[in-house]
């Protein structure tokens, strides 16, 4: 049986550079884990590097680049065993009227994100003693306006997509006739502002937590 916790697993943060990105490579490094953060910004990454993490400059809208991010991660530390995507924004506001393309395009790069890196590091994932996927989506997507529209849409777009990620991992677990030991889990938010560090202790307590029960699942975080 794997070794409960985070300590000594390999964790990518996608969004690194982020507020809730410093919470949680934080968070990670002080817990014992490995951490490869990603971002785009140089001058951002370095602040994350005097965190104590490896860092990795991509353009996670890109699938070439993220396929050549997978290699140099493997090259550099190994398979990883989980995945922390924050990769986000929020533009909205208007009515359905006030609902732009450009500003849906926008919104729309999270989910081409999350595909991209949740495809790349898959069997990653699938192949650890102990993986767990997340992502952060917002109660927008139970209850929309029609000012959000936009991105309650893709909030929920790509919660279906991390709800896929579960069922292939609970099928390659039953297929393989192997105990499920990777877990994808949707962290639910109003607003992330100020639950950052909750954010970080909730998901490195999945390790804590056996796959079969939290994968799939939904978790909202709110303030206390």
């Amino acid at each position: 049986m794997p070794e409960p916790g985070v300590s000594g697993k390999l964790v990518l943060v996608a969004g690194a550079t982020s507020t809730s990105g410093h919470a949680a490579v934080r968070a990670l490094v002080g817990a014992g884990a490995r951490v490869v953060a990603v971002g785009h910004d140089p001058a951002k990454l370095e602040e994350v590097a005097a965190l104590g993490a490896a860092t990795e400059g991509c353009d996670l809208t890109d699938e070439g680049a993220v396929g050549a991010l997978v290699a140099r991660v493997h090259d550099a530390h190994g398979a990883v065993d989980g995945v922390l995507h924050l990769v986000g924004g929020w533009r909205g506001g208007g009515g359905l009227a006030g609902q732009s393309d450009a500003d849906f395009r926008f919104l729309e790069q999270s989910l081409t994100a999350l595909r991209h890196v949740s495809r790349a590091f898959d069997d990653d994932l699938r192949r650890s003693p102990a993986a767990r996927e997340a992502i952060v989506s917002s109660t927008a997507v139970d209850r929309p306006l029609a000012g959000g529209a936009s991105y309650a849409a893709v909030k929920a777009a790509s919660e279906a997509w991390a709800r896929a990620v579960a069922q292939g991992f609970a099928k390659a677990a039953r297929d393989a006739e192997e105990p499920l030991r990777a877990a994808s889990v949707v962290f639910r938010v109003k607003a992330l502002e100020g639950l950052e560090d909750d954010l970080a202790r909730s998901f490195i307590g999945l390790w804590d937590e056996d796959a079969a029960a939290i994968n799939g699942t939904v978790r909202e975080l709110s303030a206390s």
